[in-house]
C-alpha cells in the first residue's frame, strides 16, 4: 500500500491525534508542576505547629489512651488487608507493582496512624507520615499509567515513591537541626491532589473507574476539612472528634480507591 494511502487510513489518523493528545496533556501536567514547585520555591520554610498533637479528644478506654483515635484508624488495616488479598481481582493492565505497595502502604498507614496517636510525639509522627506519602505516590502512579503513559508510570513509580519518604526524611532532619521545614511534604500532597483531577478531567476513560476516584477526592477533601474542625466536631457530636472522622474518611477513600481498581471486589 502506498505510504500516504497508508498514513490516510483511521488507525493512522487515530494515531496521530493520540500523540498530539498525549503531547498536549504531558505539556499541561508538567506546567501545573512546575507551577506548584515555583509556589512552594517561593513560601518561606514552615515549620511543624507546637500544638499539631494536643488532639481534642484525648479520652483513653480500656487502657488507651486517645482510644477514638486509635481506634479509627482500624478500617484502614482491614482496607489494606483486602487489597492484598484481592490483588487477583486487579483490573488487567493496571500496574500490578504500585497496586501492591498502595495496599501494603495503606496498612502500614493504618499501623503507624495508631501508633502515633498512641502516643503523639514527633518522633511518631515520622512513622504515621511515611507510610502515608507512599501510599500517595503510588496511587498517583497508577493514575499515571491509566490516564496519560503506561511508560512514564514504570519510570516514575520508584522515583515518585523515593520523594514521598525523602520528603518526611527532610521535615524530619530540619526539625531536629531547629528549623523545621514541611514545604517538600507538603508538595508531595499537593501536587496530586492538583494533577489527578487534571487527569480525570482531560482523559474521563480507562482501567480505573472514573466515579470512584471523584468520590476518592471528595472524601478526602472531606477528610481535610474535619481534621480543620478537631474540637467543633467533638462539641457537636460529643463521641466523635474531627480528627477521629478524618481518620473515618480517608479510610472511605481508600475505600473508593480499592473500587476504581477492583471494578468487582466486594469489601468489608
Amino acid at each position: 500500500m502506498d505510504s500516504r494511502l497508508a498514513a490516510a487510513t483511521p488507525d493512522a489518523r487515530a494515531g496521530r491525534q493520540g500523540e498530539v493528545h498525549w503531547l498536549v496533556l504531558a505539556v499541561a501536567v508538567a506546567a501545573l508542576a512546575a507551577l506548584a514547585v515555583l509556589v512552594f520555591a517561593l513560601v518561606p520554610a514552615i515549620p511543624q505547629d507546637p500544638a499539631y498533637h494536643g488532639f481534642a479528644d484525648d479520652r483513653a478506654w480500656l487502657g488507651v489512651p486517645n482510644f477514638a483515635n486509635v481506634a479509627s484508624n482500624i478500617p484502614m488495616l482491614l482496607l489494606g488487608a483486602s487489597g492484598v488479598f484481592s490483588l487477583s481481582r486487579v483490573s488487567p493492565g493496571l500496574p500490578m507493582p504500585a497496586c501492591i505497595a498502595f495496599s501494603v502502604a495503606v496498612i502500614l498507614v493504618g499501623t503507624g496512624s495508631g501508633y502515633y496517636h498512641y502516643a503523639p510525639t514527633r518522633d511518631t509522627l515520622v512513622w504515621d507520615r511515611l507510610p502515608m506519602t507512599v501510599a500517595f505516590m503510588t496511587l498517583f502512579a497508577i493514575v499515571i499509567h491509566d490516564r496519560l503513559s503506561v511508560r512514564l508510570a514504570r519510570w516514575l513509580l520508584w522515583p515518585l515513591v523515593l520523594a514521598g519518604v525523602g520528603s518526611v526524611l527532610y521535615w524530619d532532619w530540619t526539625e531536629l537541626e531547629g528549623r523545621g521545614d514541611l514545604r517538600l511534604y507538603g508538595l508531595v500532597q499537593f501536587v496530586p491532589l492538583l494533577l489527578v483531577p487534571a487527569m480525570l478531567l482531560t482523559r474521563p476513560r480507562g482501567m480505573l473507574h472514573t466515579g470512584w476516584l471523584w468520590a476518592m477526592i471528595g472524601l478526602y477533601g472531606a477528610a481535610k476539612l474535619a481534621e480543620q474542625a478537631d474540637a467543633p466536631i467533638l462539641a457537636v457530636t460529643g463521641i466523635l472528634s474531627g480528627h477521629s472522622l478524618k481518620h473515618l474518611l480517608a479510610a472511605g477513600a481508600i475505600y473508593c480507591a480499592l473500587r476504581a481498581m477492583h471494578r468487582r471486589l466486594r469489601l468489608p
